[in-house]
């Protein structure tokens, strides 16, 4: 698939979200970052907030929750209209009766990882999800360094979507720029979360597009070499 980029309005002004999310129209979707104060050290927003981005929002809405209980909380996201909702492996109780809860009510199924946690466990399950989110920085707060350390499992969970024959987009979250896009592009992500690439830029819909050009071109080279190899 083509790469997306998804600016994180962690990094907008929380005080004029409209307006922010109409600076970032040029984008694929938008992810809205939910935290809770107990699955990471951080309170963003809740329900009624992401159900007022949803209704205003010019793009999709990818909501990644980093809240503990998932499976109690996410598809009341999902109710709300969201093209994307995405929970923590490390939160659910059941992650694949989640994820088609989540496919039921009409939102597309996502399960994120943390830096640490190993992605073969969750193999199996790969076709119940429509993306798997890698996190490459600690969940709970923007303007984290990228983590080269998470690149090789970025590039085992693409050998084994490919494997799988399944259509699953691979997300990365924390850090991306325009000097970590392409490696992370190269691992075989497809879909970027960027924050202060984009809301710090002056221009955010340029700042999207440069952003897009470098992993569609650092992620055509890696499909490339992966054909060649296979």
């Amino acid at each position: 698939m083509s790469p997306c980029i998804h600016p994180s309005i962690l990094s907008a002004d929380f005080v004029n979200l409209e307006a922010e999310l109409a600076r970032i129209s040029a984008a694929d979707a938008v992810h809205v970052d939910v935290m809770d104060n107990h699955f990471v050290p951080n309170l963003t927003l809740g329900l009624p907030v992401v159900e007022r981005i949803q209704a205003v929002s010019p793009v999709p809405v990818d909501a990644h929750l980093m809240i503990a209980d998932a499976d109690r909380w996410a598809p009341l996201y999902a109710d709300l209209g969201i093209a994307s909702v995405t929970f923590h492996a490390e939160a659910a109780t059941a992650p694949i009766k989640l994820a088609r809860e989540l496919r039921a009510r009409g939102s597309k199924a996502g399960m994120a990882l943390r830096p640490a946690t190993p992605v073969e466990p969750y193999l199996d399950m790969l076709t119940e999800l429509d993306m798997l989110l890698i996190m490459t920085v600690e969940p709970g707060f923007g303007g984290q360094a990228f983590l080269d350390l998470t690149l090789p499992k970025i590039r085992r969970a693409r050998a084994a979507v490919e494997g799988s024959g399944a259509s699953v987009a691979i997300q990365v979250d924390g850090g991306i720029s325009d000097s970590t896009i392409a490696r992370a592009a190269e691992a075989g992500a497809d879909v970027f979360v960027a924050g202060s690439a984009v809301y710090g830029a002056a221009d955010p819909g340029e700042a999207i597009a440069r952003l897009r050009a470098s992993a569609q071109e650092a992620g055509g080279q890696s499909a490339g070499a992966r054909s060649t190899a296979g």
